[in-house]
């Protein structure tokens, strides 16, 4: 039998402002981000928009009931010490900002909708994340909004369906999977991969459950009007 997903690890943060607004070097210049959490050990009430004591600086593109909690699995980190050549101490859980580093659950075991109980709280799967800058600045790659797309190893977004504690060490229960043709991984196959087909394009767009924002990207797609994904994957990074 399969085990469990697991939230080994639950991550909350302030907004934090680094840089130098005197730096050379673009990745050295100021900025801000939420991005740097730590791990807490006791339940943390989650409500509609995220954790409290939570905060993110990008209000526009992060946050909000679409993106109120961000998992990421726990062991991509192995992958990404391997594949940029950092140490645990410089990559590991908590590193991409998310809020809870999952076991036994990843981009090919979770779909769009799932719906599980959580704690006191009930969260529901609503998009994959589209990696930004923010991650390359921290870690200094400068292509690594697009390392991550490219690998699949994105994470995903949940919404709340009902409010409640939660605490590191918490089992999920799945409770409804309305849509287990739409794993992560083929939400990401078709954003990413498969912009030409079109057919696929619209089927996950109709996907009732899939956060409103990712909707707005793939109807653009059908219409011919996608845009470009340099400003959110280099930023103002270069």
């Amino acid at each position: 039998m399969m085990e469990k997903p697991l939230i080994n690890k639950l991550f909350i943060g302030k907004v934090k402002e680094l840089g130098k607004p005197d730096a050379t070097d673009k990745m050295d210049r100021p900025w801000k981000t939420g991005m740097f959490k730590h791990a807490v050990s006791a339940p943390v009430y989650l409500g509609d928009t995220g954790f409290n004591g939570d905060e993110v600086a990008d209000t526009k593109n992060h946050g909000g009931p679409e993106k109120a909690v961000f998992a990421y699995p726990a062991f991509h980190y192995s992958y990404w010490r391997e594949e940029l050549g950092l140490s645990k101490e410089e990559i590991g859980p908590g590193s991409m900002g998310e809020n809870f580093s999952m076991e036994n659950m990843d981009e090919t075991s979770v779909c769009i909708g799932d719906t599980y109980r959580c704690g006191d709280a009930l969260i529901q799967v609503s998009q994959p994340r589209r990696p930004c800058w923010k991650p390359a600045r921290r870690h200094r790659v400068i292509d690594f909004a697009l390392r991550i797309q490219n690998s699949g190893r994105t994470g995903w977004y949940y919404r709340v369906i009902q409010t409640g504690t939660v605490e590191p060490g918490t089992t999920l229960t799945l409770e409804e999977r309305p849509y287990p043709e739409w794993t992560i991984e083929a939400c990401n196959t078709i954003m990413y991969k498969g912009k030409r087909d079109l057919e696929q394009t619209r089927a996950l767009a109709d996907c009732e459950l899939l956060a409103p924002n990712w909707k707005r990207t793939l109807s653009k797609r059908l219409k011919g009007m996608e845009s470009s994904s340099e400003k959110r994957v280099y930023g103002p990074n270069r």
